[in-house]
């Protein structure tokens, strides 16, 4: 019987020049830690540098199953005319459609820490996120709003639980999910399916800094739990969305 906790299954790595035809014909596409690097202009120095970042940051108090296994950053920003702006801080929010757990309320978290924007790897990465889903939009479009979360997802419970709402989508344009680091853990498998039809695939991210791309209009994606190997063990990923013209909030129209 398949062990969800104890199998790891290497993802099907793209190349930097198949990102986009990946994109397009799958709706998502893996690059590798190295690949990674080269194209966000990042050294793995930079990269590394981010990951310290992911320590001590506050719990999230939103989780209705009562957990204490996640812990989380949010900040958001404005791409427009190749020009990135950090907005005031501002509540996270998804509907109900989305989010069937956590939607429909917003959801007040920490800011990412000014000191972590400030390293260069940061913009290097919301750039090209910004500029990649600019290349895939048609017509072009040229304002992107982003939201991005820091996560912890530890085994202080016994079992962390990466996406508590289950197989979902985020209601926004592009996601990316950037494998910070894994530590003492087994399981967090990573699931993406066609949203509208029979495909899909499932995948253990354990390089630190190997990213999944996925265009959340097509795909729904999931991770599964995490259980420590020895003792306390923890999941940290950097999560980034896309969304055109709009932040998700109760005032204002979703993608």
């Amino acid at each position: 019987m398949y062990d969800e906790f104890v199998k790891e299954l290497i993802p099907n790595y793209a190349e930097i020049s198949d990102v986009h035809s990946s994109l397009q014909k799958n709706g998502f596409c893996v690059l590798d830690a190295a690949n990674v690097s080269q194209w966000m202009g990042c050294s793995a120095d930079e990269l590394n540098d981010l990951s310290s970042d992911w320590a001590d940051m506050p719990h999230d108090k939103y989780l209705k199953d009562g957990g204490r296994y996640r812990r989380r950053r949010h900040s958001s920003f404005i791409f427009e005319d190749n020009t990135l702006t950090q907005v005031p801080h501002r509540a996270h929010w998804q509907s109900l459609d989305y989010n069937a757990l956590h939607g429909g309320m917003e959801r007040w978290f920490e800011p990412v820490l000014n000191t972590t924007i400030a390293k260069p790897a940061w913009p290097k990465i919301l750039y090209k996120l910004a500029q990649t889903a600019t290349q895939l939009s048609a017509p072009i479009q040229k304002t992107w709003c982003i939201e991005a979360h820091q996560f912890r997802i530890d085994t202080s419970d016994g079992i962390g639980r990466p996406t508590p709402e289950g197989a979902h989508r985020d209601g926004v344009n592009f996601v990316a999910v950037f494998m910070v680091d894994r530590h003492d853990i087994k399981g967090g498998e990573t699931r993406v399916f066609d949203a509208d039809g029979p495909h899909g695939e499932r995948f253990t991210l354990s390089q630190p800094w190997s990213l999944v791309l996925l265009d959340d209009t097509r795909m729904i994606h999931e991770s599964t739990p995490i259980q420590p190997l020895n003792k306390l063990g923890y999941r940290d990923t950097l999560v980034v969305t896309l969304s055109k013209d709009y932040f998700q909030n109760a005032a204002a129209p979703t993608p």
